[in-house]
């Protein structure tokens, strides 16, 4: 029989609430059968653990879950996986540039924080040299 998992194990496993995991199915990235009265227990499968586990490293490296959900399904189709790389790759990039113009803004802002804090500490250093003096 295949591993399955409760909400709970898997919420342990990968230090989420239940209400994140409830939140990734109803967005389709997690799909667990229903069992129990009412259908109100959820039993998720291996698939549905490396699904959450692909879901996370998406998120991770700044991509939406609208992507996520894009690519990982794209793997439980059995089309090319040449369409299902380039799309990867894609959308890689465009993370990539967005994250490096950030990077260059960050950079800009420290450099600029920098400048004042010399500034700052001249005019400081200036200030207590004239109070030392008689």
């Amino acid at each position: 029989m295949a591993n399955t998992y409760s909400i709970s194990d898997l919420a342990k496993e990968f230090d989420l609430t239940t209400r994140a995991i409830r939140f990734y199915e109803d967005m389709g990235l997690l799909l667990p059968e229903r069992t129990g009265p009412a259908g109100r227990s959820r039993v998720y499968s291996s698939r549905d653990r490396t699904r959450l586990k692909l879901t996370l490293r998406a998120k991770r490296l700044g991509l939406s879950l609208v992507e996520a959900k894009e690519i990982i399904d794209m793997y439980d189709s059995p089309r090319d996986t040449a369409v299902q790389l380039e799309k990867f790759l894609l959308v890689l990039s465009q993370h990539q540039q967005q994250l490096e113009a950030q990077m260059k803004d960050l950079q800009a802002n420290l450099d600029e924080l920098k400048v004042h804090q010399r500034e700052a500490r001249a005019l400081l250093a200036k200030s207590q040299s004239r109070k030392a003096k008689p």
